[in-house]
């Protein structure tokens, strides 16, 4: 399961960066023009409000998992690339610790 996590936390890096790369080649990069067009319809709006949602979620485990990884690398990861590349990172690092521990 530690290496599909780390292949789905590749994959999470690297798809959504084709698109912010996409999309930066062709509007320019602009924060403001970015946020616009996170909320340019319902569409976008819900699954930009989901992945807000599923990121705050995902914060406060982090900080409540007293055992797990230190959060502050993870959440630069989700803010930086995204919760797709974050969270599977976050649990093959977790997974990672658990097999030391028990060695």
């Amino acid at each position: 399961m530690k290496n599909a996590y780390l292949l789905l936390a590749v994959v999470g890096a690297v798809i959504p960066m084709l698109f912010f790369i996409d999309f930066f080649s062709a509007s320019g990069f602009g924060l403001m023009g970015f946020i616009e067009a996170l909320f340019v319809n319902g569409a976008t709006s819900g699954f930009t409000a989901d992945l807000l949602i599923s990121s705050a979620v995902f914060w406060t485990y982090m900080f409540a998992n007293k055992d797990g990884p230190r959060p502050p690398v993870f959440i630069l990861l989700n803010l930086c690339i995204g919760l797709s590349c974050a969270l599977p990172a976050y649990l093959y690092v977790s997974l990672k610790r658990q097999e030391a521990l028990t060695a």
